[in-house]
């Protein structure tokens, strides 16, 4: 076997068997996850994408391994973002406590297939024009500046977005939860709750989250193990990072600053690779990259959570 088959397999063997026991042992139906249940769900899930990173460091070389945990961190750090659209979202359907991890799970995993599909379009796509990554580039670059400039007190409103207005149209919806189900049957006639219009939103919100990052991960490594794996590590564990961070998400006013900075980077990067590969070593283009995503990240973290310190705190503001 190569070394690319068997990271697959080592892949889809700790993917399979993490599943598992997330869904036998972690995450029981109706069951309200607590604080103390998403940090031990999302140390469980941090571990195995940091234990893969050894496995990667010994089959494949230093290189490939600092290439996926950059990519890993840089999609942790997006999902960040796709927890408050998230939060809104159920928020705005009204759903229930006990239902919130089921329909979280089940959105992640149509998330999850949407972004293999995506992923193997653009990797196909680069392989037959390489010239594409100088529209990702492009593409990125417009990306990190629109959304450094934005305002990030803007309204997100799901019954106003063009997903649940086409659902709206062409299938029949219920305004409640069914008690759980996302099918039921009110006079012989078969209609949709506001569960499955909520999975359906979670999975297409994250394929619009899907067109920065994807372009991002292929901006740090054009290895389909490093881009496959990173992303779906990375999605995997938003769902204990939406009940860890649900209550302090909005605290993080200048994330999306950090973030920005980030894509500009990786943006101009693809832009100037050809450059940047007759002067700078591939080993130490890595460390580089790896060595920006953190520190604006982490700075951009740290600074909002200093910056909020220092506001007076409003005792009226409610948390969901």
């Amino acid at each position: 076997m190569t070394a690319d088959q068997i990271g697959y397999l080592v892949f889809g063997i700790v993917l399979t068997g993490a599943l598992i026991f997330d869904l036998g042992l972690i995450s029981k139906k109706d069951k309200k996850i607590t604080i103390r249940a998403a940090l031990q769900q999302t140390l469980f899930w941090v571990s195995l994408a940091l234990l893969f990173f050894v496995f990667l460091w010994f089959d494949k070389g230093q290189t490939t391994a600092l290439q996926y945990i950059s990519a890993y961190l840089m999609e942790w750090s997006l999902s960040i973002d796709n927890i408050f659209v998230f939060i809104l979202i159920f928020t705005s359907f009204g759903v229930k406590e006990k239902h919130v991890s089921r329909v979280l799970l089940l959105g992640i995993l149509m998330a999850i297939l949407f972004r293999v599909i995506f992923i193997t379009i653009g990797v196909a796509l680069v392989e037959r024009f390489e010239w594409i990554l100088y529209l990702f580039g492009v593409f990125l670059v417009y990306t990190g500046v629109k959304m450094f400039a934005s305002n990030s007190d803007e309204e997100f409103e799901p019954h106003d977005t063009k997903v649940y207005k086409l659902l709206k149209r062409v299938l029949p919806l219920v305004p409640h939860d069914g008690d759980g189900k996302y099918m039921v049957r009110e006079n012989g006639k078969r209609f949709y709750t506001t569960l499955f219009v909520v999975i359906i939103l979670l999975a297409s919100i994250d394929i619009v989250f899907a067109l920065d990052s994807i372009p991002a991960v292929m901006g740090i490594s054009r290895d389909k193990l490093v881009i496959y794996t990173s992303n779906i590590f990375a999605v995997l564990g938003l769902r204990s990072l939406f009940f860890l961070l649900r209550g302090a998400v909005d605290k993080f006013d200048y994330l999306q600053q950090g973030i920005a900075i980030v894509l500009v980077f990786i943006g101009l990067k693809m832009l100037a690779e050809h450059w940047i590969n007759q002067y700078v070593d591939k080993s130490l283009q890595v460390f580089i990259s790896l060595g920006v995503i953190l520190v604006c990240i982490s700075g951009s973290i740290f600074y909002s959570i200093f910056m909020n310190k220092k506001q007076p705190q409003n005792v009226d503001d409610t948390v969901y």
